[in-house]
């Protein structure tokens, strides 16, 4: 199983230990998993302490100052723990950090105050086939513990047991027919602490939270996408990534496309698109496109127009006036939804892959900040714009 973060390959100062851009996840040694056993209703909070101080896991509902709910967890030799969050203490296995939009640059890009949580969720794998993944809300921190204070929303289900949100959620939203060239968008869902399924909060940390899903479980499908308040995590399984296009697969079909020697119909020069560990160093030969009408170019200076914005051209061959941009080959093959030639990009970024990976992705409405949603590359995280976020390229071939 693997989770790629929206970056196109690796991190953007490389990938570190348990920092990086793609995590995988492997059947432990030994099982860590956890699952609920003994619940304590406490007056005192020396109590609750002495309680969470047994070196046990434990969950603590802070009713008030007065109450609060203790349910210990014990071993579960069946299954075993991932935990994610931005935290880099030891009980974090993959540490996630603000995801910065390709259209800013690093002086924008300084992120002032992180809104993903330093546990923010957890996923639980069965050991035994078939591998079931389940995710929850909230992971346990040094002490094995988690606390849901008294301002987090929280609340006693009919069954008898404690369950609640984090303060800005774990968001999930499962593809409908899979990871595919068929795919479609499915619909966002909040995750409680205990796995549970509920529609969206009004605002991201509301304290009212949504209306139970019964019909729906918190068990990751390939394709699922997991949102954490500024990070958002693809999910993809074992069997879903054997049909996926590999890192050579994407380097045989750029050799392709260079080795059809595309043309500047203007300049006539031969384009190659750069090899794929030159990212973000623009080349020479690099093909450039417009991004209204998708003609392929190389580099050139002019079209200039004095009532257009300033990255705007008008196109030499359609007179069309838009953004002219250098075209970059989409590197993570984990968001590719097929194996098919990279013939279309996304606006106004120029990330380019196949037609149904990028109609796809088109389609999909990204959270954004607490309470936004759009359509975002994949590759960079830019939000896309145009009427349908990305464009066919249209590459002349050699005139000889």
């Amino acid at each position: 199983m693997e989770v790629p973060q929206w970056y196109n390959g690796a991190l953007p100062n490389g990938d570190r230990g348990r920092r990086k851009s793609r995590f995988a996840l492997y059947k432990r040694p030994k099982a860590n998993g956890v699952k609920p056993s003994t619940v304590h209703v406490i007056s005192t909070p020396q109590a609750s302490k002495a309680i969470s101080c047994k070196g046990q896991h434990s969950i603590s509902y802070t009713l008030s100052r007065n109450q609060t709910v203790v349910v210990e967890y014990t071993h579960d030799k069946d299954t075993d723990m991932f935990q994610v969050g931005r935290s880099t203490e030891s009980p974090i296995d993959f540490v996630v950090t603000d995801t910065i939009s390709g259209s800013q640059n690093n002086d924008e890009a300084q992120i002032t105050q992180s809104t993903i949580s330093r546990f923010a969720c957890r996923i639980v794998c069965d050991r035994n086939e078939p591998y079931t993944a389940r995710i929850f809300a909230a992971g346990f921190d040094s002490s094995k513990n988690i606390f849901l204070g008294e301002k987090a929303a929280k609340w006693k289900n009919p069954d008898g047991h404690m369950d609640g949100l984090t303060t800005n959620g774990v968001l999930v939203m499962h593809p409908r027919g899979g990871f595919t060239e068929e795919s479609q968008p499915g619909v966002w869902r909040e995750i409680s602490v205990c796995g549970d399924v509920y529609t969206l909060r009004e605002t991201r940390s509301a304290q009212q939270r949504g209306k139970l899903v019964e019909s729906e479980t918190n068990v990751l499908q390939d394709g699922s996408l997991i949102d954490l308040c500024g990070a958002t995590l693809l999910w993809r399984t074992a069997d879903g990534l054997f049909h996926t296009p590999t890192q050579k697969h994407i380097e045989a079909l750029r050799q392709e496309i260079n080795a059809a020697r595309p043309q500047c119909p203007v300049g006539l020069n031969t384009l190659a698109f750069p090899s794929i560990n030159r990212k973000e160093v623009v080349e020479e030969k690099q093909p450039w496109a417009y991004l209204s009408c998708g003609h392929v170019h190389g580099y050139h200076n002019w079209g200039h127009r004095s009532d257009t914005e300033a990255n705007e051209r008008e196109c030499p061959m359609c007179r069309t006036v838009g953004p002219y941009v250098p075209l970059w080959l989409g590197c993570e093959a984990g968001f590719y939804v097929d194996a098919g030639p990279p013939t279309h990009a996304f606006t106004p970024c120029g990330h380019v892959c196949s037609e149904k990976s990028a109609k796809y992705w088109s389609q999909i409405p990204l959270p954004h900040g607490t309470h936004a949603f759009h359509a975002a590359c994949p590759f960079c995280a830019t939000q896309l714009v145009g009427e349908q976020n990305c464009i066919k390229l249209i590459f002349q071939g050699p005139v000889d």
